[in-house]
């Protein structure tokens, strides 16, 4: 797509609440009349893929000038992460931790969880796996009474659950190792969904975190409903946002 016309584009819509897919056909056929849906729909693509514009939901978008959600990876969350992918490198996974949430919360929690999801197959045996050799206290699928009484208690502890499918993450490269990290929209909807889990940034912390990282970073919202839905929280966490920062949204959830 040549540049000039990306350069139009933001001109024409930069300072615009949002504006329709209709609109943005209706700007690619000036300079292409005879321009077809299905060649529309990969300018689409590729204006998503270079970060010009994001969608707030289906249809409608806005000029983005925000980044994507990036966090940096540990030593300790890399070393797992090549465990995990020479055992089981066909295995859709993804890990991440706590601390990443620093950024966005009030309050700078000292303690931190690192979290690896893996296909239902793989959970049991990628215990076994990082059992005999982590220095971690590793915690398999834990309910409200390991919670409660030792992942608490614990400095780091490792928790190994089962992904969801479709569940929104994107393949990282480190250290020249690859594997999945969640996206920001998929950790979003676990700090709501896993209440007990994430105890301590519910309440007044959760409204934090929310509000600063829809501000600061470009965010899908058809994603993080979808994934929402898939959790059975998406009215819900649709009734949080409109409650608590319902100028950043009224957009989306209306």
């Amino acid at each position: 797509m040549p540049k000039i016309i990306e350069n139009r584009l933001i001109e024409e819509f930069k300072d615009r609440e949002h504006f329709t897919r209709e609109e943005l056909f209706e700007f690619y056929r000036y300079f292409e009349p005879d321009l077809k849906a299905g060649t529309f729909g990969w300018r689409i693509y590729d204006l998503k893929d270079k970060n010009i514009i994001r969608p707030l939901k289906r249809g409608l978008y806005v000029i983005s000038y925000k980044p994507k959600y990036k966090p940096e990876i540990s030593p300790d969350l890399i070393k797992l992460a090549k465990r995990i992918t020479d055992k089981f490198e066909d295995a859709k996974h993804c890990i991440w931790e706590t601390e990443w949430l620093n950024e966005f919360s009030q309050h700078q929690a000292s303690r931190r969880i690192i979290l690896i999801e893996i296909e239902k197959d793989f959970v049991e045996s990628l215990y076994y796996e990082l059992k005999d050799s982590s220095r971690n206290e590793l915690y398999l699928n834990p309910d409200d009474k390991a919670i409660n009484f030792y992942i608490a208690e614990s400095d780091c502890p490792v928790i190994i659950k089962k992904l969801i499918t479709r569940s929104p993450i994107a393949r990282r490269t480190e250290k020249r190792v690859e594997f999945y990290t969640p996206l920001l929209e998929k950790i979003l909807v676990d700090i709501y969904a896993e209440e007990k889990l994430f105890y301590y940034l519910q309440s007044s912390e959760l409204m934090h975190i929310y509000e600063n990282a829809i501000s600061n970073y470009t965010i899908n919202f058809t994603k993080l409903f979808s994934y929402a839905k898939r959790r059975e929280k998406e009215q819900d966490i649709k009734q949080f946002m409109a409650n608590h920062m319902y100028h950043l949204v009224k957009d989306i959830i209306e």
